[in-house]
């Protein structure tokens, strides 16, 4: 399977987190969506992300181990949506600066909002919920 999937993680309090190369980044409490794609097994990339002993590699990696992940969604496409879907995101939510999008032009690939709204956006752009 191919596509574009989003992960739904919960920061539990807020916390200054390790991410790569990046450095140290404060984080708040609250809700973050993860927008990325797989276009070479879907399924594969999500229990990757969802396993505890793996390399971190990706900026989501590092985050992974602070949060706690309560939503997956995907859409199956032939082709890389990610950037589009990270694009109707940042008209709505607040973006971490170049978090998960060092391989493109966009702003960011995670999402933030207090009190996790972002439901109606997830289903209006034809994501459907997955479990592993």
């Amino acid at each position: 399977m191919k596509g574009t999937y989003i992960l739904v993680m919960e920061l539990e309090k807020d916390s200054s987190i390790i991410i790569g190369k990046k450095g140290i980044m404060i984080f708040e409490k609250g809700w973050y969506c993860y927008i990325g794609s797989a276009l070479n097994g879907l399924e594969q990339r999500i229990k990757r992300h969802m396993r505890s002993d793996k390399k971190t590699h990706w900026h989501i990696d590092y985050f992974l181990k602070k949060v706690v992940v309560k939503d997956i969604f995907i859409k199956e496409s032939m082709e890389k949506q990610e950037c589009k879907v990270a694009k109707d995101f940042s008209k709505r939510f607040t973006g971490i600066s170049h978090f998960g999008c060092s391989d493109c032009i966009c702003q960011s690939h995670l999402f933030y909002e207090k009190n996790g709204e972002f439901l109606d956006l997830i289903k209006d752009l034809g994501f459907i919920s997955f479990s592993i």
